[in-house]
């Protein structure tokens, strides 16, 4: 029998891109990993901190070091498990796509820039060396208790408060409903909700040629550019889904 998963929530704020920001994590450790993942005979500890001066993204990155670093410190058999939850597409995409393509180019982006917060994705990588590790994507603010808490740790320690830190059984943790979700259900949600966009109006088209990235408007300037080229290019609905998608269009190559 495969031992049940570690579960890790995380997140990161910033006041400011750059500004002062906080970072945060959930950690559910069984004491045993032979039994379900109930309240019974488990560990939950929070964890945070700050800096004076930071962006969100590196905020997102060191949410997910302290937690791997803080789990590495416990006594884990080769085959444990650890499920990461994260609303951050920079910090999965990141880690389980991006990541190697930036290493062949020598930690440059399809564009030729350096990639950012190379420190902490070097550690990153580091970190999830021979340990069996799943990433899971979920919707920002969208009722998960684990990662609406680590929101709000993050966002005290950006605003220059130091929040008290749960650490104990997690059937004394004041929030009861920290396991109460489905993964599989949200990621369902999420996929069916993209689909459903096709007939929203487009907030921009982006374009990937030849190396250089583009936002277009419209569809006809998007049509004109990528015309009878190799190109990569798609629609997206919001600002945030097009700086995603810039990020990941910059780093191919």
């Amino acid at each position: 029998m495969l031992p049940h998963p570690i579960i890790i929530f995380t997140d990161g704020a910033s006041r400011g891109n750059p500004g002062p920001g906080g970072f945060a994590a959930i950690i559910i450790l069984p004491q045993n990993s032979d039994q379900p993942l109930t309240t019974n005979d488990k560990q939950l500890i929070e964890l945070g901190g700050g800096e004076e001066r930071t962006t969100n993204n590196r905020m997102e990155l060191r949410a997910a070091t302290e937690a791997l670093k803080a789990v590495s410190r416990f006594n884990l058999s080769p085959d444990s498990r650890l499920n990461l939850y994260s609303d951050s597409s920079y910090l999965v995409n990141g880690i389980t796509k991006w990541i190697f393509g930036w290493q062949k180019n020598g930690w440059q982006t399809g564009n030729k820039k350096d990639v950012e917060n190379r420190d902490l994705w070097e550690k990153l990588l580091s970190q999830t060396q021979n340990k069996n590790i799943e990433w899971r994507l979920v919707s920002g603010h969208a009722g998960v208790a684990g990662n609406e808490r680590c929101d709000e740790i993050a966002t005290a320690f950006a605003d220059g408060h130091k929040p008290t830190l749960y650490q104990g059984l997690l059937s004394d943790y004041p929030i009861k409903n920290i396991l109460d979700f489905s993964p599989d259900e949200k990621w369902s949600f999420r996929k069916t909700a993209e689909r459903g966009k096709t007939r929203q109006a487009a907030y921009s088209y982006v374009s990937l040629v030849g190396g250089v990235v583009q936002t277009h408007k419209t569809w006809a300037e998007c049509l004109k550019r990528v015309k009878g080229k190799r190109a990569k290019y798609k629609k997206v609905f919001s600002k945030e889904e097009e700086e995603d998608l810039l990020r990941e269009f910059s780093n191919f190559g």
